[in-house]
């Protein structure tokens, strides 16, 4: 049994806009079907997008402008909606063995009090670049695996493993008692973040936003 806590799944019914939904289907993330505006131009994207979705039996349905907006969470759907089962949320044990099996120092960054989405997603996209293994955010007053996040992320939150925990403060201790450096980032500080040594087990601090 997992000695961290754990937030209950949200429901999230969309993956929207042609980059995120082509990094959603090619991280292997189940799409239960397609929904695509009748009249768009065939782009390199969305022919990558037709072809994986035929490779991988996904349900691809043409509608006009109106029925596609009907279904959009968001106004930057560019033309293509993805269905998707709710997200699956991992835990912080899921994190720390993921590391492990890869043979890799864990590295982690927790997020308090990320509310908006599109900042979620950006950041999301960063930390999955920079080779971090997993996000740690809490269960309540925080932005999460949304529509207009998944977009924002181009697609990298279907790449890097997010935990939802109801408290952080536990979770931070638990996690400094495995071993794990504890590092805040602070704009201030004295040491740059490229002299920093990640090669060892560290989980980075990071928040928060002001009317965000």
């Amino acid at each position: 049994m997992s000695r961290f806590s754990r937030a209950k799944r949200i429901h999230t019914a969309t993956i929207e806009g042609r980059r995120a939904v082509l990094e959603t289907i090619r991280s292997g993330s189940r799409i239960t079907k397609l929904i695509i505006y009748d009249a768009m131009e065939m782009k390199p994207q969305l022919e990558e997008i037709l072809f994986r979705a035929k490779k991988d039996s996904i349900t691809v349905e043409r509608v006009t402008k109106k029925q596609l907006e009907s279904q959009a969470h968001t106004k930057k759907h560019q033309g293509i909606i993805a269905i998707v089962p709710d997200p699956v949320y991992s835990t912080v044990d899921d994190i720390i063995s993921f590391a492990s099996k890869r043979s890799e120092p864990p590295l982690l960054v927790m997020l308090d009090g990320i509310q908006d989405p599109h900042n979620f997603g950006a950041i999301s996209r960063t930390i999955e670049a920079s080779g971090f293994h997993g996000i740690i955010i809490p269960s309540r007053r925080s932005a999460s695996i949304s529509p207009g996040a998944v977009r924002a992320s181009a697609g990298a939150l279907g790449h890097v493993l997010v935990a939802r925990v109801v408290n952080l403060t536990r979770t931070l201790v638990e996690l400094k008692s495995m071993g794990l450096s504890v590092v805040g980032l602070d704009r201030d500080a004295d040491m740059n973040y490229r002299s920093y040594d990640f090669k060892r087990p560290t989980i980075i601090v990071a928040g928060s936003e002001e009317n965000g």
